[in-house]
Parts: structure tokens; sequence; C-alpha cells
């Protein structure tokens, strides 16, 4: 097995098998583009289970992703994929960039789930674009978003229950994707505290990197409680 990738959040390593890879959660955490970074010992443990969990029941309601099983405490087995260089996002709720940019109140309630695109190019900062933007990019065309639209939103709804039986509200999430060999659209990379704003029903309290990038708390002991909650289901 050799290294393939690494990313800020990952190493992704080749197998013996066609089409497998083998992904180990690293330590670091990062914000604001890697502005913000720190090793945090057990952060790469706490994202592969919670991550590895969510991946379970995704597809316990019907969304097929690349995850294939846990190896270990930091490793996962992946099918290979070629990532699609767009971010979606769903939002629930208003809160960061949002509200900076429409002038939303931070928990304003949006009457449906929000989706936007942004393009995955670091060089750029990832910059919001549009379905045209997407086509006139040759990222995607009209069936694939289409497609890539209601993965995000059927993602959206099982994840909006899984966090209500958590007593936890998911107000906003950062998904990708890519293609199989076989040219399927499938969900990829990680679904975790990192990748989602998600908040106390009761208390409003942060259960996400929110608590780093704000110096509000432990992100250990935050991820932990998360996936004590998650256990608990």
């Amino acid at each position: 097995m050799s290294l393939k990738y690494e990313g800020k959040a990952k190493r992704v390593f080749t197998t013996d098998e066609d089409h497998v890879l083998r992904l180990e959660y690293k330590d670091e955490v990062t914000a604001g583009n890697g502005a913000k970074k720190d090793d945090m010992a057990g952060k790469g443990t706490l994202n592969n289970q919670i991550t590895s969990r969510i991946f379970e029941y995704l597809k316990d309601n019907g969304v097929k992703s690349h995850f294939i099983k846990q190896l270990s405490e930091t490793e996962q087995l992946v099918e290979e994929v070629t990532i699609i260089p767009l971010e979606v996002v769903i939002r629930n709720v208003a809160a960061g960039s949002i509200t900076r940019r429409l002038g939303f109140e931070k928990g304003h309630q949006f009457e449906k789930p929000l989706l936007e695109f942004f393009y995955k190019n670091d060089d750029l900062n990832d910059p919001l674009i549009t379905d045209d933007h997407v086509k006139l990019l040759h990222i995607a065309n009209d069936d694939e978003m289409k497609e890539i639209k209601d993965h995000a939103y059927k993602v959206n709804a099982a994840l909006v229950e899984l966090m209500d039986k958590m007593n936890l509200t998911l107000v906003d999430f950062k998904i990708e994707f890519g293609k199989d060999a076989n040219g399927n659209i499938v969900l990829a990379d990680e679904i975790s505290p990192d990748t989602c704003r998600i908040w106390d029903k009761a208390t409003n309290e942060n259960f996400d990197k929110d608590v780093y990038r704000e110096d509000t708390g432990s992100l250990i002991d935050t991820y932990q409680t998360f996936l004590n909650k998650l256990e608990e289901i």
C-alpha cells in the first residue's frame, strides 16, 4: 500500500484491491482554510468513528456512499471515486457566512432547506457558484446537478431525523460527491462535526468545530460528547 494523497484531515492509501482505498484520519484540525491549525490527540479517532456510524446510518436510509467499512480506530476502507470539485452545502438554519453575505440573523429558520454550491479550489478560496457556473466550468451537467441535489436533500432529511433523536439541531453541513468506476454519483469524503454545524436544541450549545473556530470550548470533549450521543441511538 502506498500513499496516494494527503489532505488537511486524512491520508489516502492504495490497497491490493482494485478501486478500493484506505483512509487514515489525522489528528490535525484547521479552520479558515488552514489559517488556524493545531494537532489534537484523538481527533482522528473521533471523526473516523463518527463518520463510520453516520455513513452506516445513511446506508440504512437508502443513501449510497463510498464507505465500505471501518478498519480500525483511525482507518476506513472506501470505494475509490473521482471527486466532483463541488462542496455542496445545505442550510436549515442561518449561521456562519450566510449571515454576513445576506444579512440573515443567526438562528433564522429557513422555510425549506437552502442548497449552495462552492467550487473546490483552494487557490480561489472555494467561491460560491451558481448552477450556470457549474456548467460553464464543466463540473457537472444538468442531469448530474439534479442527481447531486436530490442526493443532498435525501442526506439532509436523514441527518435531521438522526439529530432529532439526539436532541440536536442540524444547522448546516457540507458534503462532497464522487463518481465510482461505473460513473455513478455517490456520497464521499466524511460527515462529522468538522463538516456540520450542530446545536443543542435546548441551549444552542455547539457540537461542532465552531468551538475551535471561536475558542469557546474543548474540541475533543465536544466531539466525544457527540459520539456518546450517537452511540446511544
